[in-house]
């Protein structure tokens, strides 16, 4: 399979340069290597959100409920129990690893 390359002149300030010529440097890769597998790591990242976010959508909890306290199958583990009352997931944004901490300019 081959796979088609295109050019695109990109203007970095120069703090970010200094940083992802460092970074690259420091992983072996040139900086056009680095920047292409940033933006390659950030496409993935968006399509993932927003295919979690779709399948959030979706959710049917009453199934969900019918499922987690359906009879049978053994009781928890002690500390894997379940609270009282389970909050459902919210929508916040987590904190940026580390990595990408390092990464993000602001």
């Amino acid at each position: 399979m081959k796979t088609t390359t295109s050019t695109y002149p990109l203007r970095l300030p120069a703090s970010i340069k200094a940083e992802a010529e460092r970074l690259a440097l420091q992983e072996g890769t040139s900086l056009n290597q680095f920047v292409a597998t940033a933006v390659a790591e950030k496409v993935a990242t968006l399509r993932t959100a927003d295919f979690f976010a779709e399948r959030k959508g979706r959710t049917n909890w009453p199934a969900f409920d019918r499922l987690i306290n359906r009879d049978g199958g053994e009781p928890p583990t002690p500390g894997d129990e379940l609270p009282a009352k389970r909050k459902r997931p919210s929508a916040k944004p987590r904190p940026l690893s580390g990595r990408a901490r390092r990464a993000w300019p602001g």
